[in-house]
């Protein structure tokens, strides 16, 4: 064996041990006729010693190696004079009696340490390399076994892990699909799944009252931080329920994952607020209550006053920003150039400082007296010392970009700690949601969603005031995940399809198989899909999901260590039947 020993195991009371230990050189240290090798392993370091006194042939070999090299060491356990408390291994170090190097490595392109020296683009380059750090080892063994803790509690539940197919059929409502060309059925293609949906749904039809699958799922769409093409989610269906029952069972897998990983114990339910109430307080469906700064409607005291910017719109709405009334001119002007930025997009942003002394002073003091201004202050619930900022324009328009200045203002302040947890679900989503530039209605989540049986009857009338019996859950601003009751009966899911602008012939050529299936007994049934990746990097307090996966895309969608996408040879083009067009400009 080239080990018997991992570098992450020994301690003190392993001192007079013979050990065999195997890994890669973090780095060397010369220090008068001694020398140090640092080898690690997915364990750990452990130290080890060259000395001249006791093998200076030895020793003058370890001194020529270089970081990254694999080699192979045996030799005897002893206590360090000078502990390093930084180290698991740190009481002990090996004194080395044999050197074996089982392979050279060029000179890293940046350094394999926790806090490294290599830029993104560089470290996914050489992701093989930035996986040895030890930060990117830990997020790798958080996921495995938050993958086994998941497994183990839904098999306590009575539910079955079942796969579904990765070729399907393709369905293009939501996001774009991935496609396979088929090379045995000439112009058709597969599609890889945006989400198991169908299957599950088939599974319950089938008798399978509870599935669940840690599946791979594929959406061609813009990327950003916790977002990939290709993720994996924890999906998960149930038979004979209602939407109570799948709340209070996957509350309680996001509380049993906590209390496994994080030792944290929530006790109490987790808050519920509707999809409407969470777009008027927080201008989000995935609002983090981790601090205040609720929204507080100023419509009404701010119009009538002559200034063109507040009587023309919409909604006039704000935030308190508790202590903030010392910020400078140079302070509030760079809050207004944030409100500008095209991922907010916002014309402009209107303050007011209620100062400790009972002074108030404003960008818009010439429009509104000090007791127009002190009305605002008192609605919104200002204090001496807090500052009041405030938007104005089309009303769900505007909400979304006060909600990027209430993060931003969360952020300055430290108020978004990552170690702080706050959960809640949303519930009562619209059913639909319109589309100016199509004229259409579209499924605010998908076709099979359940309208909330109260407002069945405004299906045709009200189709827009429709509640979909939906929830997502959420945690610290980021949609954990999501799911619904699903309709069940058929001719409910006819119109459902006729309200999305379906023709009978292209709901058939679309979900035919699903609604022959339902012809033959389908179950009341509902359920979740919870986000891993998303799942995994909240609880390891990182920003983006990249550092969860293996190997990630990059935000163009481009693996640029293997070098993918890429063009494929013109022999497979033609075998698949398949030609190459340039796209006019």
């Amino acid at each position: 064996m080239y080990r018997d020993t991992t570098c992450g195991e020994l301690r003190a009371g392993d001192a007079g041990r013979s050990v065999k230990l195997a890994g890669w050189v973090q780095r060397v240290r010369k220090m008068g006729g001694m020398t140090f090798v640092d080898l690690r392993d997915r364990y750990g370091l452990t130290q080890i010693v060259f000395s001249d006194d006791a093998d200076a042939e030895l020793a003058e070999r370890a001194s020529h190696l270089g970081r990254e090299f694999v080699i192979q060491v045996t030799g005897k356990v002893a206590r360090r004079q000078s502990v390093n408390p930084k180290l698991e291994t740190g009481e002990v170090e090996v004194l080395a009696e044999s050197l074996n190097l089982l392979n050279r490595s060029e000179i890293p392109p940046f350094t394999i340490e926790e806090d490294t020296d290599g830029g993104d683009d560089l470290r996914m380059k050489y992701r093989y390399m930035d996986l040895r750090r030890p930060n990117l080892r830990r997020n790798l063994e958080l996921r495995h076994r938050m993958a086994f803790e998941i497994r183990r509690y839904l098999d306590a539940n009575g539910f079955l892990e079942i796969e579904t197919p990765i070729l399907v059929k393709s369905t293009p409502e939501g996001a774009r699909d991935f496609v396979v060309p088929s090379r045995m059925n000439p112009g058709e293609f597969y599609a890889l799944p945006q989400s198991p949906q169908l299957f599950k749904q088939l599974l319950m039809v089938s008798g399978y009252d509870r599935y669940f699958q840690i599946a791979k799922c594929f959406r061609d769409e813009d990327l950003r931080a916790d977002r990939q093409p290709e993720f994996t989610q924890i999906d998960c269906e149930m038979s004979f329920v209602e939407q109570e029952d799948v709340i209070q069972m996957f509350e309680g897998l996001v509380k049993h994952i906590f209390k496994y990983v994080k030792n944290i114990d929530f006790t109490e339910p987790f808050p519920r607020m509707t999809w409407q109430d969470a777009m008027e307080r927080y201008g989000s469906d995935k609002p983090d209550i981790r601090f205040g700064m609720e929204f507080k409607d100023l419509t009404d005291l701010a119009k009538g006053h002559g200034f063109a910017v507040t009587d023309e719109a919409e909604l006039v709405v704000g935030i308190v920003v508790p202590g903030c009334a010392g910020y400078s001119r140079k302070q509030t002007d760079e809050l207004t150039e944030f409100v500008k930025r095209p991922q907010v997009g916002a014309k402009g942003l209107m303050w007011v400082k209620y100062e400790a002394d009972g002074k108030i002073k404003s960008s818009v003091g010439k429009f509104y007296s000090d007791d127009d201004l002190r009305a605002w202050g008192e609605r919104a619930g200002a204090q001496p010392g807090d500052l009041l900022l405030v938007m104005t324009g089309p009303a769900m328009k505007t909400r979304k970009q006060l909600c990027e200045l209430r993060l931003e203002m969360g952020n300055r302040l430290g108020l978004r700690d990552r170690n702080v947890f706050a959960p809640l679900w949303v519930v009562d989503f619209p059913l639909f949601e319109w589309d100016d530039e199509t004229q259409r209605y579209y499924a605010m989540h998908h076709p099979f969603t359940s309208p909330n049986p109260e407002d069945i009857p405004l299906l045709h009338s009200d189709t827009g005031k429709v509640r979909a019996t939906a929830y997502d859950i959420v945690v610290n601003g980021t949609e954990l995940g999501g799911g619904s009751i699903r309709i069940h009966d058929a001719q409910l899911q006819d119109t459902m399809f006729e309200l999305l602008g379906f023709t009978p012939e292209r709901a058939q050529e679309q979900f035919g198989f699903l609604m022959n299936a339902f012809k033959y007994g389908a179950p009341p049934h509902g359920g979740l899909a919870l986000g891993f990746d998303r799942f995994v990097s909240i609880v390891a307090g990182l920003d983006s999901i990249r550092d969860v996966i293996a190997f990630p895309k990059n935000n163009s969608g481009r693996d640029v260590m293997n070098e993918s996408p890429s063009p494929i040879d013109a022999s497979q083009l033609e075998e698949l039947q398949l030609t190459l067009t340039e796209k006019a400009d």
